[in-house]
């Protein structure tokens, strides 16, 4: 479990930076052009280089590590003080939910499946909203679970600036330099994808009220909208280094996360 852990907070980084540095460059252009700045850009970019399929799957294989290591989680409970809690576990659950589907994206992509490939998140985004929007109080639905999106990403940003992670931490192991490092980069990082999770999910939650699924936005169409803002170039250029500094601290994490 301590090397699934650790490998999958390897993975996270990789492709957090990856998407940090594309969403940079969409920033240069002036917030158009440019490889998409999500997930599935993230995995085109490792497989244009010469060792693209061996990259792809070692960090399919550490999502898929990752999530098992949550479902070990929610099991037998978390290495920390409170870690047996239901609300924790039923946490652990849900991150095993999400990285498994992340597993199975990087693999299938691996595999050749390029429909989990480029801009694919901002599709999904739409297509789901769509086919939800379209059954019985497919409004209310769509609404409810952008609302929980938008206050998940909220969440996520507040967490990070209290400094909430340093309790995952084994601080006898760590260095004053290497505490400092992982202070600002969870802050920061954390920051920039809570405001990125809750922007997605105010998009969501627009589509739902004018009943438009197009309004909805994944990961890549959020960020470039950050373009449309006042300063907004410089705003996606922060939000962009910011995600790439999450990057850095899940590397943090795979060295000094309290895993057993």
């Amino acid at each position: 479990m301590e090397v699934a852990a650790r490998w999958g907070f390897t993975a996270c980084g990789v492709i957090y930076v990856l998407i940090g540095l594309l969403a940079l460059r969409i920033a240069g252009d002036g917030g158009h052009g440019g490889q998409q700045a999500d997930r599935g850009g993230a995995l085109a970019e490792l497989a244009g280089t010469p060792v693209g399929a061996v990259l792809l799957w070692a960090v399919g294989v550490g999502l898929a590590g990752m999530a098992l290591w949550r479902l070990s989680e929610a099991m037998v409970g978390a290495a920390t003080v409170d870690g047996r809690t239901v609300r924790l576990r039923l946490l652990s659950a849900l991150r095993c939910v999400f990285y498994g589907f992340a597993a199975y994206s990087v693999l299938a992509f691996a595999l050749g499946d390029r429909g989990s490939g480029s801009g694919a998140s901002d599709a999904q985004s739409r297509d789901v909203t769509a086919r939800v929007l379209g059954v019985p109080g497919g409004r209310w639905i769509v609404g409810v679970l952008a609302a929980a999106v938008v206050v998940t990403g909220v969440w996520m940003g507040v967490l990070a600036v209290l400094r909430r992670f340093r309790r995952q931490l084994r601080p006898e192991r760590m260095s004053r330099a290497a505490r400092v490092f992982v202070d600002v980069t969870g802050v920061a990082g954390g920051a920039a994808r809570g405001l990125t999770v809750a922007a997605a999910g105010a998009f969501a939650l627009e589509a739902a009220a004018v009943y438009d699924p197009d309004r909805a936005k994944g990961f890549d169409d959020t960020l470039r909208s950050f373009a449309a803002a006042p300063a907004g170039v410089w705003l996606l250029g922060l939000v962009a280094l910011g995600l790439a500094l999450f990057g850095l601290h899940c590397f943090g994490m795979a060295r000094w996360h309290r895993v057993s």
